[in-house]
């Protein structure tokens, strides 16, 4: 099995930043994409940033040029360095790993517990 456990969330002032690291661990036999996810009361979950294992990045609109995603494949783990942050990036923030358990398997995904991110005015 796979677990994926995110940390660094908190509770910042508007403008401040936060980093977040997320580690994937267990048994498998390659870590694929990485990625982080919010979700806001009320809202759907929505894509905040992913990277591929070559490190090809993507990132929402709403984050592009404050947000870094970022990862460290010998340690199966993602980060997410969050500046300049508004109170409308408040949520929870889930990591998300694409895992393949054996070399010929497909990749199934596999979730985080969520950290809580707050960002006060």
């Amino acid at each position: 099995q796979v677990q994926v456990v995110e940390s660094g969330g908190g509770l910042v002032q508007a403008g401040g930043s936060l980093r977040l690291s997320c580690a994937a661990s267990g048994i498998f036999f390659s870590i694929n994409d990485m990625g982080w996810y919010r979700q806001a009361p009320g809202e759907q979950r929505e894509l905040v940033a992913g990277i591929t294992s070559g490190g090809t990045t993507n990132y929402a609109d709403s984050v592009k040029g404050r947000f870094i995603i970022s990862r460290d494949n010998a340690k199966n783990t993602v980060y997410l360095q969050m500046n300049s942050l508004r109170p409308e990036d408040t949520a929870v923030y889930y990591c998300n790993a694409g895992a393949k358990l054996a070399r010929f398997s497909n990749s199934r995904l596999y979730w985080g517990q969520g950290t809580q991110v707050t960002v006060s005015s």
